[in-house]
């Protein structure tokens, strides 16, 4: 703890990695995607509260349910993907806080106001997709996060019949397995710091 990664890590993970749109035929076993979520859940949340929930489509079957609600530009790339994460997060995280902050039994009532709670799932909820993205990268994968598709449609789609996630909303997409170069664009511009930065 307390030095930097090596240059090929820190290559891996940020500098030479890149948003992936196709995908070669290389198997993505389910073991990386398990290990991807073990890493992922150590990163840091608002008080711990872990909103986040995670749905892997994979199957043919499931991929068919999911395609009707991307946008057309979007459709492709995913059904050639070994994966596509549904990043969700719940409405009803605050069942799990006695687990997740035991040392705090009245950490619910800290979420007693519903826009508070929705703002708090939705934005540590966006973090935990950001951390999929980085444990993805570390283990070797590539990711293609996007945002076109109908989160009503997945919702309704994935999640309103099952008890367990009918409180699930769907945040992003990312798209996982072993990026195919060829498909690459040119990296876009980036802001510099002191474009996007200021230190007081």
């Amino acid at each position: 703890m307390g030095k930097p990664l090596a240059d090929a890590a820190l290559d891996q993970v940020f500098r030479t990695a890149r948003t992936r749109r196709g995908w070669t035929g290389e198997d993505t076993p389910e073991v990386l995607i398990r290990a991807t979520y073990d890493l992922l859940k150590l990163a840091p949340t608002a008080s711990n509260i872990c909103p986040a929930r995670f749905m892997f489509v994979r199957s043919e079957e499931a991929k068919a349910r999911l395609e009707p609600h991307l946008d057309e530009g979007n459709r492709k790339q995913t059904m050639a993907a070994p994966y596509t994460a549904i990043i969700a997060y719940d409405l009803a995280f605050v069942d799990q806080l006695p687990k997740l902050i035991p040392h705090a039994p009245n950490a619910k009532d800290w979420f007693a106001d519903p826009a508070n709670a929705e703002w708090n799932a939705i934005q540590s909820g966006t973090l935990q997709g950001a951390y999929l993205i980085l444990a993805a990268r570390s283990l070797g994968l590539d990711c293609g996060p996007m945002g076109g598709f109908s989160r009503a449609g997945v919702d309704g789609e994935f999640f309103a019949s099952d008890p367990i996630m009918k409180s699930w909303r769907s945040n992003f997409l990312v798209n996982i397995g072993h990026g195919d170069d060829t498909r690459l664009r040119a990296r876009a511009p980036r802001l510099e710091f002191d474009e996007a930065c200021r230190i007081l």
